[in-house]
């Protein structure tokens, strides 16, 4: 599938910023025509240039025409998200976030916030597994409370012990796994929080300008994460209903328990930058809804030394200043 404008037969594409469809040839708005016929996963739809794709690509950018392409067998059926987070933020929006958050990193390679660098980031719709939990905690324990005070020259303790009931039932709603293999799990969690607030059902137009893939493991596999998730935040929540209280002591019959309620396949917004410095890859992840950024930022030694030496520079000519002064002096 390839989105092309009715009035001059371009790609029209998904607008962050307008949160309307966009033709960059004719400067039309919402004038999409979805276009089908012929569609490989391995040519493309609008050239005919042989595509280069692997087992989850749902969708790409065409390397002959810069076409963006749908892979509707990917995104149909079985494979069909259920929810959709459009982009929020284009990839202007993106680069001016990525030079304010990082314009005081002196020692950055001069090339790392150039503008042909930062051009070539992309945006991606990571798939992810959303799941629904029906929660019940319980716990049952000893808590003290310890109260301290000084009468005259002597300084008393008072230590009152209560029996501590907590009973728990709550509904956890989008607990969401990515089901990228190509996405490190630890990063994709630092991209949240979303506001899932701002799902929407899920339409393909959406997608158009960027690149995507389909889920790589079935829910089932990724539950797991998000169990674990889910019982630590309501572990969280008991143990913030008993602030107050010190030396907690729990019986052996406390537990939480999640029934699932309902799955969720749905597609999130990120914005990847590769930059590559003396032969090691830097990657950046930037929430596309949020501007949230993870990444480290490499440093130039060039930069560092060239630091040094003008810092050495200085003091030796102050001290120089200095032995002149005491001279006369």
């Amino acid at each position: 599938m390839i989105f092309k404008c009715k009035n001059c037969g371009g790609n029209t594409v998904y607008d962050p910023e307008s949160h309307k469809m966009y033709c960059p040839y004719c400067d039309s708005q919402d004038s999409e025509e979805p276009v089908t016929e012929g569609q490989s996963l391995y040519y493309c739809i609008s050239c005919g240039g042989q595509l280069q794709v692997d087992d989850f690509t749902s969708a790409a950018r065409c390397p002959y025409c810069d076409n963006y392409i749908i892979f509707d067998e990917r995104v149909s059926g079985e494979y069909e998200p259920h929810l959709i987070l459009p982009f929020m933020l284009g990839r202007e929006k993106v680069k001016q976030l990525m030079r304010d958050k990082f314009k005081k990193c002196v020692f950055a390679p001069s090339s790392f916030l150039s503008e042909a660098k930062l051009d070539s980031m992309t945006g991606m719709y990571v798939p992810f597994w959303m799941y629904d939990y029906h929660v019940h905690g319980a716990y049952d324990g000893q808590g003290n409370v310890i109260r301290t005070w000084v009468s005259g020259s002597r300084e008393y303790t008072e230590t009152s012990t209560f029996h501590i009931e907590r009973d728990m039932e709550a509904d956890f709603d989008k607990m969401p796994v990515d089901a990228s293999l190509r996405m490190a799990d630890d990063i994709m969690d630092l991209m949240e929080p979303y506001d899932y607030k701002a799902l929407e059902a899920f339409k393909a137009k959406y997608m158009s300008g960027f690149f995507a893939e389909r889920f790589n493991m079935p829910a089932v596999d990724a539950e797991k994460r998000a169990v674990d998730k889910a019982k630590i935040d309501a572990e969280n929540i008991l143990r913030q209903s008993m602030s107050g209280y010190t030396g907690l002591r729990s019986s052996l019959n406390n537990q939480v328990t999640l029934n699932r309620t309902d799955t969720n396949y749905a597609l999130l917004p990120v914005w990847i930058y590769h930059y590559q410095y003396k032969e090691e890859d830097y990657c950046f992840h930037i929430n596309g809804q949020t501007g949230k950024i993870i990444g480290k930022v490499p440093v130039s030694k060039g930069k560092v030394w060239g630091y040094g030496a003008t810092v050495f520079a200085a003091l030796f000519a102050i001290l120089m200043l200095v032995r002149q002064l005491l001279f006369f002096l």
